[in-house]
């Protein structure tokens, strides 16, 4: 009787251990998922398939104490993030026993989730992957998990000894003035310049542009030269193989992604902001004064420069360009909606284009992309971005989107570390390669150093060449001078949406936006809430006194559109291959 008893205790326990995951039969289970989807998906790695191996092998131990649970993440609507959806997300759960549903949602619905979790306390989503644009935010309001800290404490089980945060190209835009890490990379990409190699390369166009011009078709420098190459395609050209072509692309719906179109350093292109990287001191790229960590104002009369002539500069062009030299429909063009069009193969460039298009700008013709040849080459190349007539030499040269896994404090604390795993699945050597060529959003060193992108960079127009270049670098996401990027974002596509749409004029539409974001930094300055890093305004003086000091803000020029300059593509492509800028 005994001996029946214990056999059966025995058997319920063995069963019991097999249903929560944790017994032997199961940890060969999901060793042989490891290995099949090593074999079947994860391939090219940086890693050999033994290291790969033993990677998974660390997942599937640390694991153990969350199988059978189910979690919940978000990310914006883009290749690489649906990639982990997908793919990722279903090989986690067969290697881990851990179920994720990977929600997709459009970038502004992502901030604004966080932003209920952040004021409610409320778990909305255990894990968040949201853009290093928050970094301020993150660094300040004590909401965020400060992942330096997690991984050295609390979560030390639960972090991949071979994560090797120092291989993340990204985490100097993760990081606090602390030094602390509040962010995990997990995809960027930058704002470059697209234009059409093929036609550039012309020779009779070519020579028509200088007849008319007096310098070379090439890589425009600054606004001038681009001004000149999208009226000049335009209008000149007119049309290439019997369709009508356009000099220049863009979108105008008033929507928040209108609000990145100028965050995303628009104003900083222009030369709007100070010297200095990553963010430009004491002024960055939105136009707000930080001294001493503290952010003392936006308008000119408190030493912004969210209303200067630069930034009105930039405003105005951006208003000008879109209605001069865009294909119609492009005004009513949300973010998502006009960055792809670019396949349809009638426009000559775009000054502002994010390489996370790029996957879709690498398609088949078949796949109706018109901007490839029949073996699949692209006939588009990326470049820097043209710099404004205020912009100075030492100043950031674009924008960089560095989406990135951020974790609240309000998330129980083993969600939170089921979540974690996951994050780390999705950047660990052992998939992160894999991930790279299929969004081409690439994150680590070695994975853009690695041979499969050497024998792969003819077909993806630079940006290997990009991204293993010094240049990258010149490319910065928003950064901490920005204290409540969700309350201050928002501001920016209202207002500038105002202007767009003709309800009010360039002035007024960033003289209002300046004064906005002096209001929300008083009421944050009034709250409280934000530390010794918290905004203390200046007070307000004539707008001459800061207008006439050295840097930012800036007087108006005499003249906004000096002499174009453009520069040889083939040239800075050899130059980026040896190590330089430019």
């Amino acid at each position: 009787m005994k001996l029946w008893r214990v056999l059966l205790t025995g058997t319920l326990a063995l069963a019991f251990l097999a249903t929560a995951g944790i017994g032997f039969a199961d940890d060969a289970q999901y060793k042989k998922a490891a290995k099949k989807w090593i074999e079947q998906e994860f391939q090219p790695s940086t890693l050999s398939k033994a290291e790969q191996m033993k990677e998974m092998e660390w997942f599937i131990k640390a694991s153990k104490p969350f199988r059978g649970m189910d979690i919940k993440v978000v990310s914006e609507t883009i290749p690489t993030h649906e990639y982990e959806s997908r793919v990722l997300a279903k090989a986690f759960h067969e290697i881990t026993g851990i179920k994720v549903t990977h929600d997709l949602i459009q970038e502004g619905d992502v901030i604004e989730k966080l932003q209920v979790q952040m004021q409610s306390g409320e778990n909305v989503f255990d894990g968040y992957v949201n853009d290093s644009d928050l970094i301020g935010t993150h660094f300040r309001s004590g909401h965020v998990v400060n992942l330096t800290d997690w991984m050295a404490g609390e979560a030390k089980d639960v972090t991949l000894p071979t994560l090797d945060i120092d291989d993340f190209m990204g985490k100097s835009f993760t990081t606090g003035p602390d030094g602390k890490l509040y962010q995990l990379p997990d995809q960027q990409f930058a704002n470059l310049y697209w234009f059409r190699y093929d036609w550039f390369q012309r020779p009779d166009l070519k020579k028509k542009f200088k007849a008319k011009y007096g310098y070379e078709l090439g890589v425009p420098e600054n606004w001038s030269a681009y001004e000149d190459i999208a009226e000049f395609f335009t209008y000149d050209v007119k049309e290439i193989d019997g369709v009508a072509i356009y000099g220049h692309m863009d979108y105008g719906k008033k929507a928040p992604d209108l609000g990145w179109r100028f965050t995303d350093a628009w104003l900083s292109m222009a030369g709007a902001g100070d010297k200095g990287l990553p963010n430009g001191k004491p002024v960055d790229e939105w136009g707000i004064r930080v001294e001493n960590c503290r952010p003392v104002g936006a308008t000119v009369a408190r030493g912004g420069a969210t209303n200067s002539p630069a930034a009105k500069y930039a405003l105005r062009k951006y208003m000008e360009w879109l209605r001069k030299y865009a294909p119609p429909g492009a005004l009513g063009m949300d973010f998502y909606q006009s960055l792809p069009s670019l396949a349809k193969g009638n426009v000559a460039q775009q000054i502002f284009w994010y390489t996370a298009f790029t996957a879709s700008l690498v398609e088949s013709r078949e796949k109706g992309n018109m901007t490839v040849d029949e073996k699949g080459f692209p006939l588009w190349r990326m470049a820097p971005s043209p710099h404004g007539p205020y912009w100075e030499e030492g100043q950031k040269l674009g924008y960089q989107d560095c989406g990135s896994w951020t974790f609240l404090k309000s998330t129980p604390v083993d969600r939170r570390k089921a979540a974690w795993l996951f994050a780390q699945f999705c950047v660990a050597k052992t998939t992160s390669l894999k991930k790279a060529h299929v969004g081409l959003t690439p994150i680590r060193d070695s994975d853009i150093r690695d041979k499969s992108f050497t024998e792969r960079a003819p077909k993806l127009g630079g940006l290997v060449e990009f991204y293993r270049s010094p240049a990258r670098v010149a490319w910065t996401p928003t950064g901490t001078n920005v204290p409540d990027y969700p309350k201050l974002a928002q501001l920016w596509w209202q207002n500038i949406g105002e202007a767009v749409s003709g309800e009010v004029t360039v002035e007024t539409a960033m003289d209002n936006l300046a004064k906005e974001q002096d209001k929300i930094l008083m009421r944050l300055e009034r709250a409280g809430v934000l530390g010794k890093c918290g905004p203390k305004l200046n007070p307000e003086k004539d707008e001459s006194y800061w207008l006439n000091k050295p840097g930012a803000p800036k007087a108006k020029l005499a003249n906004e559109k000096p002499q174009g300059k453009t520069l040889d593509y083939d040239k800075l492509l050899k130059a980026w291959k040896e190590g330089r800028v430019k």
